[in-house]
């Protein structure tokens, strides 16, 4: 008797063993940069250094966003095996970077002011078990400005400089510097058609080489056609606009609006038609999204998606543009502009 409770004494004790085993310490918070719109690694590596014990294909990572309030944290990845899911805002943009067996740093793509704060990363395999913090601080990137592509209503390539200039003033913007288009195209711009920078050179970021915009042999840069004849030569433009001074937003209406009812209904709310420098500029300095189409102020239709999912821009973030459709649809709502008084 006193043999058979010895045995189940010490049964009891490896048992409590095995369910209090502890995790691996979690390790001091790292630290991580990033320009706005850019792309960042955040670090994540398995503690265990022998390289039998871990890979990101056999065990589970998870990535969470931290808030002070737990209920608030945000979910950004989770990855089983060969099943990867991204959440969120974060969908479509987050990516285990796995260089090797040991690795589960999380890559986030064209990061936003949002983005910044505390992340969590969790590589659990039930028997060493790793946390790791990492804090992300997200920096003006570009000057607090955004650089976008223009064309005027009657189509590609119809702007010499003078008119490129002037274009880019009536959407509140100015023709952006080579310095702005290089931070911009460091940030992930990707643009096929050639316009006028400040410099009076014509240029366009490419981050993705293909056949039809300057090739494949040549790598990402920013192609150039040097200085073409400001009167004679046309092209379109790339504008830069700076932080908003006033605050952009969708007039909720009951109805679709001509083009002139539009104007109308933003005067009647004690603000003007918004112009295409404000979208930019909304939708990159302050993240604004929304999946409706609405008219601006030189006649073009318009939309911004910060977050991309089905039926909005699925594949990227961006400013969608419709065209510039008969004025007197009454297919379209309206983007209003409010400066500050």
């Amino acid at each position: 008797m006193t043999s058979l409770l010895c045995i189940i004494m010490i049964s009891l004790t490896l048992a409590g063993s095995a369910y209090s085993m502890p995790s691996s310490p979690s390790q001091p918070t790292a630290k991580a940069f990033a320009d706005l719109g850019a792309n960042v690694t955040l670090p994540c590596r398995l503690l265990s250094k022998d390289p039998m014990i871990f890979s990101t294909i056999s065990f589970r990572v998870k990535w969470t966003k931290v808030a002070d309030d737990e209920a608030l944290n945000e979910d950004v990845l989770l990855s089983m095996g060969f099943h990867k899911k991204s959440y969120g805002s974060f969908d479509s943009r987050v990516f285990l970077q796995e260089h090797d067996s040991e690795d589960a740093s999380l890559i986030i793509t064209n990061v936003s002011m949002d983005d910044m704060g505390k992340y969590r990363c969790e590589i659990i395999d039930g028997v060493q078990d790793s946390v790791q913090d990492v804090t992300l601080e997200v920096q003006g990137g570009l000057i607090d400005g955004v650089v976008f592509p223009y064309s005027p209503p009657v189509g590609r390539y119809n702007l010499n400089f003078p008119k490129a200039v002037q274009a880019c003033l009536e959407q509140n913007a100015s023709v952006a510097t080579l310095d702005q288009m290089f931070a911009a195209w460091k940030g992930g711009l990707d643009w096929c058609n050639a316009g006028w920078l400040n410099d009076g050179t014509v240029q366009y970021p490419i981050t993705k080489p293909r056949h039809n915009c300057g090739g494949t042999k040549n790598g990402p840069g920013i192609r150039s056609y040097g200085y073409p004849d400001k009167q004679i030569s046309r092209f379109d433009v790339f504008c830069y606009a700076s932080e908003l001074k006033g605050r952009f937003y969708w007039l909720v209406q009951p109805d679709r609006l001509t083009f002139d009812e539009a104007v109308q209904a933003c005067l009647d709310d004690g603000a003007e038609i918004a112009k295409v420098g404000h979208i930019y500029s909304a939708w990159k300095l302050e993240g604004y999204d929304r999946c409706d189409a609405g008219w601006l102020a030189d006649g073009s239709v318009r939309y911004p998606i910060a977050r991309p999912r089905k039926n909005c821009s699925p594949t990227e973030a961006a400013v969608r543009f419709v065209g510039f459709p008969d004025k007197k649809q009454k297919s379209y709502g309206v983007y209003c502009y409010k400066a500050d008084q």
